[in-house]
């Protein structure tokens, strides 16, 4: 619905931040204590589309706490701090069959270890910001969904439409229809995340991405489960390399002890990188088969699958960073893409990059500047420590596309190391030359994958995890996945690619099903939608637009 079809009523405010996960959340902390300082009043406002704060936050997680120490020094002093596991064991490993290789003595730069980082959960990590954000000032809206930009008369971005509710699926008014707000900033920041709906049309309204290598995505699948004592080893982390993915098919595992409350849990996840080749690989599937694996299997036979999420992770990295502003507002965390692949981390970086969008931001408004670029913020990530990270492990992931998992982890090993030595690397910079979505190849060229059932002790279908997001959609509303071409879908992402949306997908979202004259149909189960945005990036002709749905919407993850 275009925004001057009806009337809203508009709200402005100094500084307006779409998403309340560790970017926005660390943004607006750090503009009420610079305003704090000052001694000035500043307005904040702050909408995310889930339910509460947290209900969309989904990470593995094990945090490197330079980004909290950052923005709150004296965060491991509070009571209800949100992490506290230490990381206390550390192993890397190469996964076979049904064996094991130790390579935790491959000779690996010291950022690249996890002691001194805490496991637990960044769904309690954005709960606890977002009430510290409260204390000071911000206000917060829960269950508002930005579904549209609003522009000013010189084409910079004034703020957002949020709130709209009460339309049918045909996009008609229903009784309790709702026509949302304008909600205006002097400066707008944008933290959605990974793929983010309105982030993708920023980037391409104003060329962000025109001197930048195309974004690189996976996919992260994750569980938790509460464990037996006797399986559990409180601040241990492992991961892995290897089986059940070939050596062409990038990814890994992950498994990190916490205790919550003082119960103890296991955190185990796979991810696989999006640029995989064959249509028929299921995502959801190696990671449910993984879990059989006797090294994953000790630590959570006997326990219970408590929890389940899955969504697109950012790892073009360096190379891939868009330009970071635009009139009227930035891109900050992981909107912009700053999680470092070979860590698998980047909540540190959404913190960091939160703070100087912030300061940016502030700086201009006590300049009496709205609406224009906030340059500064461009040029202090230049010069910052998520600048420098990035870029010392910028060739890992384009090595790990070109010469395969083994040699390629060997490769940027060395590479990483000679980096951070002497600041050089034999590889220069090397680039992402396609996206995911052109590394599929046709279904012609491979052999189906025939795929273990699921025991329902320790794998379990889609559905059945799907219920553990506690993922809702009201019913009669637009349908938020929008394919732009129908015949299309069914002559090549059927036809050529034998229907991959049906396996990349990990919430059992698209089908192809035949009608009762035989003809295969394309069905959207939206209310299962989980909002990982795979099918944004991986549908092989960029067919599928995900965009956001009512807010409130999808899922209500408790403690992942």
């Amino acid at each position: 619905m275009a925004s001057d079809a009806v009337e809203r009523e508009s709200m402005e405010v100094d500084v307006l931040i779409i998403g309340g996960g560790p970017a926005g959340l660390s943004a607006a902390i750090r503009l009420m204590q610079l305003a704090q300082e000052k001694g000035e009043e500043l307005s904040v406002i702050l909408i995310e589309k889930g339910g509460e704060i947290g209900a969309h936050i989904l990470s593995g997680v094990v945090m490197d706490p330079v980004g909290l120490d950052t923005l709150i020094p004296d965060w491991r002093t509070s009571d209800d701090r949100p992490l506290k596991t230490e990381v206390t064991g550390d192993k890397f490993k190469y996964l076979g069959p049904s064996g094991v290789f130790d390579i935790s003595w491959l000779p690996m730069p010291g950022f690249m270890k996890n002691h001194g980082n805490f496991t637990g959960s960044l769904a309690n990590v954005c709960r606890w910001l977002g009430a510290q954000a409260e204390e000071m000032g911000v206000e917060i809206f829960p269950g508002f969904a930005a579904s549209e930009l609003v522009y000013g008369e010189n084409g910079e971005v004034k703020g957002v439409v949020a709130g709209v509710q009460g339309l049918d699926a045909e996009g008609n008014q229903k009784p309790d229809f709702e026509p949302g707000m304008e909600l205006l900033g002097k400066y707008v920041l944008f933290a959605e995340g990974t793929r983010g709906s309105l982030t993708k049309q920023l980037i391409r309204q104003f060329e962000l991405d025109k001197d930048s290598d195309p974004q690189k995505y996976g996919i992260g699948l994750k569980e938790v489960w509460s464990v037996p004592e006797e399986n559990f080893d409180e601040g241990y982390v492992q991961h892995t390399l290897g089986w059940p993915l070939d050596d062409k098919t990038g990814g890994g595992s992950f498994l990190y002890h916490f205790r919550d409350n003082g119960e103890p849990f296991v955190s185990l996840g796979f991810v696989v990188h999006l640029n995989y080749q064959n249509p028929y690989l299921a995502p959801y599937q190696e990671f449910q088969r993984w879990k059989h694996h006797p090294e994953v299997l000790k630590y959570i036979e006997g326990g219970k699958r408590v929890a389940y999420g899955a969504r697109a992770i950012t790892e073009g990295g360096w190379q891939s960073v868009p330009k970071l502003t635009f009139p009227g507002g930035a891109l900050i965390g992981c909107s912009a893409g700053f999680v470092n692949v070979p860590r698998i981390k980047g909540s540190h970086n959404a913190i960091l990059t939160g703070m100087m969008g912030a300061e940016a931001a502030f700086n201009a408004l006590q300049e009496g500047r709205s609406g224009d670029q906030l340059f500064e913020y461009e040029e202090a990530y230049k010069e910052s420590s998520v600048y420098n990270e990035l870029k010392l492990v910028r060739n890992v992931k384009p090595l790990l596309s070109k010469f395969g998992t083994i040699i390629g982890t060997g490769l940027g090993g060395v590479e990483m190391w000679l980096n951070q030595i002497i600041g050089w690397s034999p590889f220069g910079t090397m680039s992402h030359d396609k996206t995911d979505a052109a590394s599929l190849k046709p279904a012609s060229k491979f052999k189906p994958i025939d795929y273990p059932k699921p025991d329902g002790v320790i794998s379990f279908d889609k559905l059945t995890n799907v219920s553990f997001t506690n993922t809702y959609h009201a019913e009669d509303q637009p349908c938020h996945l929008k394919v732009k071409d129908m015949d299309l879908q069914k002559a090549s992402e059927l036809g050529v690619f034998d229907g991959p949306s049906a396996r990349y997908c990990p919430a059992g979202v698209y089908e192809w099903v035949e009608d009762t004259n035989g003809e295969k149909k394309f069905q959207i189960n939206s209310q299962n939608c989980i909002h990982c945005k795979t099918c944004d990036i991986k549908d092989p002709n960029q067919n599928i637009n995900w965009e956001t749905p009512e807010g409130g919407g999808g899922p209500a993850y408790p403690n992942t």
